[in-house]
């Protein structure tokens, strides 16, 4: 995995592009001078973890052939001061899952997910507590 990150405007204002040439522009809050004109790079780390889960558990249930018709993720997160660092502390999950399957079938998805396959929730485990809740919509 290669990244490439350059200053796009000054003083904060970040692009990052993969190897794909795919970009996403990162920014400071206003607080500390930046233009709030992207992502802060903590809010980048709930937005892989949501982007992460979310890939599992839709993969997981496409491979039990069960078909999701509209599928959301809310992520809340608090952050500690551990030292010079603002860690989080605990993250929690609020997915809404829309299609025709049970309860457990999604939970299970959820929980192979963030126990096992999820490496951005395997990495934020480490200082955080995750937590999750789930929703079904019906049709």
């Amino acid at each position: 995995m290669n990244i490439k990150l350059n200053r796009i405007e000054s003083p904060y204002v970040l692009e990052a592009r993969n190897e794909s040439g795919n970009s996403i522009r990162i920014d400071a809050s206003p607080e500390i001078g930046g233009k709030n004109s992207g992502p802060r790079p903590m809010e980048l780390l709930i937005m892989g973890l949501a982007g992460c889960s979310s890939i599992d558990v839709l993969m997981i249930l496409n491979k039990h052939r069960i078909e999701v018709k509209d599928y959301s993720v809310e992520v809340d997160a608090d952050r500690e001061k551990v030292e010079e660092a603002n860690l989080f502390k605990s993250i929690h999950m609020k997915f809404k899952v829309k299609g025709d399957f049970k309860e457990e079938q999604v939970k299970r998805a959820i929980d192979l997910s963030l126990e096992k396959y999820c490496s951005v929730a395997k990495t934020l485990e480490k200082t955080a507590t995750i937590t999750y809740e789930f929703e079904l919509v019906s049709q």
